[in-house]
């Protein structure tokens, strides 16, 4: 009869989602990890594999409780196109807030480990295809709506700013000035919030 748990798997998961922030996927022992999520090796490798498994589960929760509960929480907003700018906002203060600059676990793996790992190439590919179907649908919820320029292609503009939030999320590692992250995003925006062509009828 297996032993019973003697930890919290979401307490655990977060601890170590924190360790691999920190150092990443390599430089991160299963030493670093156990101590910081406090359990033992034996415990880590029965509840999780071993330390790249652990780093994908850690990796899927970090999406659950971070990308995909914002995503939700925009998609409730009645207006699209203010989601589509809502999104941003959180994301810079986000990166901001953070004192140690770790930037997104999600696009640091993208760049640190997907290169050289086909499998957790194809989950960080999973990820970044969730954000940008979430644009996606917004900017055809607003083209549906009519209020959406007939210059902007949703599925461009949502490769588009796909694009910018990779690069808002490795620029805000090193940059703490909010409005030069703001500007990156406001000349995309404004596209976006371009009003429709309204032609009279001749």
């Amino acid at each position: 009869m297996s032993r019973p748990r003697s930890f919290d798997e979401t307490d655990v998961l977060e601890a170590a989602i924190d360790c691999f922030w920190a150092r990443g996927l390599e430089a991160t022992s299963v030493r670093d990890l156990a101590g910081r999520m406090g359990i033992n090796g034996p415990s880590l490798y029965n509840a999780f594999g071993d330390k790249r498994s652990l780093f994908m589960r850690a990796l899927e929760h970090y999406a659950v409780r971070s990308m995909r509960e914002r995503i939700g929480r925009m998609e409730r907003l009645p207006d699209p196109k203010a989601a589509i700018a809502a999104f941003f906002g959180e994301l810079i203060s986000a990166s901001l807030a953070d004192p140690d600059r770790r930037g997104c676990l999600i696009v640091n793996t993208a760049l640190e480990v997907a290169p050289h790992d086909p499998e957790i190439a194809i989950l960080i590919a999973a990820y970044l295809d969730e954000i940008e179907a979430f644009f996606r649908r917004a900017l055809v919820r607003a083209a549906a709506g009519g209020d959406l320029a007939p210059s902007v292609e949703p599925t461009d503009m949502a490769r588009l700013l796909l694009g910018l939030v990779i690069a808002v999320r490795v620029m805000a590692r090193t940059v703490s000035d909010r409005s030069r992250l703001d500007g990156m995003v406001r000349p995309i925006l404004a596209l976006i919030q371009a009003r429709p062509d309204i032609r009279t009828p001749a």
